[in-house]
């Protein structure tokens, strides 16, 4: 594998005219990629801040066999690679004075990734976290499934939406300002969102959708405020998320579990998700 197959751009339409069709063929394995080029593609090349996002596709003789995103954090996502694609990727970043801090992908791929970037720059990879990626299958609402009804939330719900938000990412880590002033510019403000509400029209739970994209949606935050929970209020959000997302025509529709939160897998599967593979992310020391 030499590292002259992978092509690097700043322009993401050309990126997409030539490997939007390897994305779009296995769209639940790809999630993360279609999703990142469409904001990429809608909000312009800063949409992650400046400088630009780095795009690259494996190729040879016309044919796409694998492709990445950094982000200007230093962000790094692949999609499958193998040992020694992972470590022409690497060798490639490199060369080009491309620093990583982080790598996202399917478990074995991150893996090869991150003992690749080890190997060539010394940086120590860390584990921050393990997922699961599931797909829906025959969606089937909880029972019994709590009082009330699922709504989609609108222009008054703002205020109230982002303070859910602020809470979800205190909840999972994710340092992030989200304020009327900053909105835009976060992951959470591109999607739509459902809520859960009690008979009396107080919200108990949010869902949020990312937009669709190669015929997939990925649902995504799901959030229940922890006085509320245990009451099957996820479920039925999450439930009224994944009939939006096929209304809204995916054939697809795709959400990422913590593998050390046992309640949410359980919960997802009980509703119709179907366990697809793992997925992994490692941090790299600063010296990488």
């Amino acid at each position: 594998m030499r590292p002259d197959d992978w092509h690097l751009t700043e322009d993401v339409d050309d990126f997409l005219a030539r490997a939007g069709g390897f994305l779009r063929s296995r769209p639940v394995l790809h999630t993360m990629q279609l999703t990142v080029f469409e904001k990429l593609r809608t909000r312009g090349a800063d949409a992650y801040g400046a400088p630009a996002t780095v795009a690259g596709r494996l190729e040879r003789a016309g044919e796409v066999g694998a492709t990445f995103y950094r982000l200007p954090s230093g962000g790094l996502g692949v999609t499958s690679l193998t040992p020694e694609q992972a470590d022409s990727l690497a060798a490639h970043l490199v060369a080009l004075g491309h620093p990583v801090r982080s790598v996202s992908a399917d478990q074995r791929s991150a893996a090869a990734f991150a003992e690749a970037w080890q190997r060539h720059t010394g940086a120590t990879p860390k584990l921050r976290v393990r997922l699961h990626l599931y797909r829906l299958g025959v969606l089937t609402p909880p029972e019994p499934v709590p009082a009330g009804r699922g709504r989609p939330v609108g222009e008054p719900d703002h205020e109230h939406l982002m303070g859910w938000c602020r809470e979800f990412a205190a909840d999972v880590g994710e340092v992030v300002s989200i304020d009327a002033s900053t909105w835009a510019g976060t992951r959470f403000a591109e999607k739509r969102y459902m809520y859960w509400e009690t008979p009396d029209g107080t919200p108990v739970s949010m869902a949020g959708m990312n937009p669709l994209v190669g015929g997939q949606v990925r649902v995504d935050p799901v959030y229940t405020p922890a006085r509320l929970r245990g009451r099957g209020y996820a479920g039925a959000v999450t439930v009224e998320a994944s009939r939006a997302a096929l209304a809204a025509g995916a054939e697809e529709v795709v959400l990422f579990t913590n593998a050390a939160n046992p309640t949410s897998n359980a919960l997802y599967q009980r509703v119709g998700y179907v366990r697809v593979t793992d997925w992994a992310a490692y941090d790299f020391s600063r010296d990488g």
